[in-house]
C-alpha cells in the first residue's frame, strides 16, 4: 500500500514551520549585532508653538507666561430669557355643536386646532384667547385654552 497524501502534507507544513521559525532567529540575533540607531530618542516627536511637528526640542528662551485663570473652558454662559408658554390668539372658528374650532395666533397668522377638552373657559367666535401648544396625534393642538 502507498503512504496517504495527509502524511506528505502533514511533513511539507512541518517542514515549512520549522523554516520559519529558524529565519525569525536569524533575524533577531541579526538585530542584537545591528541594532538601530537613537532607539527611543529617534522616535519622540515635539510640537513647535505654530502647531507643526518636529524632531527637536523646544527653546526654552521662547516660552510665554499664560495666565491660566484667562482661559476659557467651554461656552460662556448666556442670560437665558423665560419665554411664556401661553400664546395670544383669536378664536377664528368654534362649533359648539361639534365640540371642536380654530385659533389663529395673533403674531404668526398660524391656526391651531382646538377640542372643547383643551379648554378652561367656555369660548365664542371672535374672542382673544391665550393657549398653550402641545403634539396631538395629527398635529400641533391648543390646549389650556382661557380668555385673555
Amino acid at each position: 500500500m502507498a503512504k496517504s497524501q495527509n502524511a506528505f502534507n502533514k511533513q511539507e507544513k512541518e517542514k515549512k514551520r520549522l523554516k520559519r521559525r529558524k529565519d525569525k532567529l536569524e533575524r533577531k540575533e541579526e538585530q542584537k549585532q545591528n541594532p538601530s540607531e537613537g532607539g527611543l530618542d529617534s522616535m519622540i516627536a515635539y510640537v513647535d508653538e505654530f502647531g507643526r511637528l518636529t524632531d527637536t526640542p523646544p527653546d526654552p528662551t521662547k516660552k510665554t507666561k499664560i495666565d491660566v485663570s484667562t482661559i476659557e473652558i467651554g461656552v460662556a454662559r448666556r442670560e437665558e430669557e423665560v419665554v411664556s408658554p401661553f400664546k395670544n390668539g383669536r378664536v377664528d372658528f368654534f362649533d359648539d355643536s361639534k365640540g371642536f374650532g380654530f385659533i389663529k395666533e395673533t403674531g404668526t397668522q398660524e391656526k391651531y386646532f382646538v377640542h372643547v377638552n383643551g379648554l378652561l373657559e367656555a369660548v365664542k367666535e371672535g374672542d382673544m384667547v391665550a393657549f398653550e401648544l402641545e403634539q396631538g396625534r395629527k398635529g400641533i393642538n391648543a390646549v389650556r385654552v382661557k380668555k385673555a
